[in-house]
């Protein structure tokens, strides 16, 4: 039997149980779409956002399959790690709080996408190797901390970058009948798909760079969001309410 849900809009932005994270986090996933295309398209077919996928590119690449970057899926999975590492450490210092947490995130997140962008530019076009493989390292690692954020949110279906068991999960919500849940889940694979989509005119019509502006002023507005988010202490925001 289908569970009760709040209104679809309202359940975005003021869920009872995950408040505004619904929507911040659906933004993000917006951007992962924007981002893997930005990697795949310009940085030498390599995923930022998606490590299973650069583990099989790396199998290809030793293998000696054509157009695969090693050294590249290498830079971007190392970087993962330590940008996981490092969201560890922050989850430590302010998992107390769940806005905070995204909030303080995204603060260091859009902090390497300057970075990145910063590198782009100055690398001009086409970029060369070396450039390639630093915006690789600096996005992956922004991506390892907001992968490992996210996972301590623990609000479902909003896993950001990874969407095999989303799409699991709408199979069975249409077998119970379950439109709301089933809902939910369309419109996280809807915009992960729209940002790919995207990213894809713009690093193919204006180049990397655009791309990472496109990048860099979404985490802007998500790091607005969650700095509204992160006043107060409502119940939604303590560690509790991700159970």
């Amino acid at each position: 039997m289908a569970t009760s849900h709040p209104s679809e809009v309202r359940s975005y932005f003021a869920h009872p149980v995950h408040g505004p994270l619904p929507a911040l986090l659906l933004l993000l996933t917006f951007g992962t779409g924007l981002i893997d295309a930005i990697s795949i398209l310009g940085l030498g077919r390599v995923f930022i956002a998606n490590m299973t996928g650069n583990i099989v590119f790396i199998g290809f690449a030793l293998a000696g399959a054509p157009g695969y970057s090693l050294w590249g899926s290498l830079v971007a999975l190392a970087g993962f790690l330590v940008g996981a590492s490092a969201g560890g450490v922050v989850i430590s210092r302010f998992g107390g709080h769940r806005g905070k947490l995204l909030r303080n995130a995204l603060m260091v997140q859009l902090a390497l996408f300057l970075a990145a962008l910063v590198i782009s530019l100055i690398g001009g076009t086409p970029l060369p190797i070396a450039a390639q493989l630093l915006i690789l390292a600096v996005g992956a690692i922004a991506l390892g901390i907001q992968n490992a954020v996210v996972r301590h949110l623990a609000v479902p279906d909003m896993t950001t970058t990874v969407l095999t068991m989303t799409l699991t999960g709408i199979g069975t919500d249409l077998r119970k009948r379950d439109l709301a849940t089933a809902t939910r889940r369309v419109i996280a694979v809807l915009a992960m798909l729209i940002g790919a989509g995207i990213g894809a005119v713009l690093v193919l019509t204006l180049g990397v760079s655009s791309g990472i502006v496109a990048v860099t002023v979404l985490l802007a507005i998500a790091l607005v969001g969650a700095a509204i988010a992160a006043r107060g202490t409502p119940a939604w925001a303590m560690p509790a309410a991700s159970a």
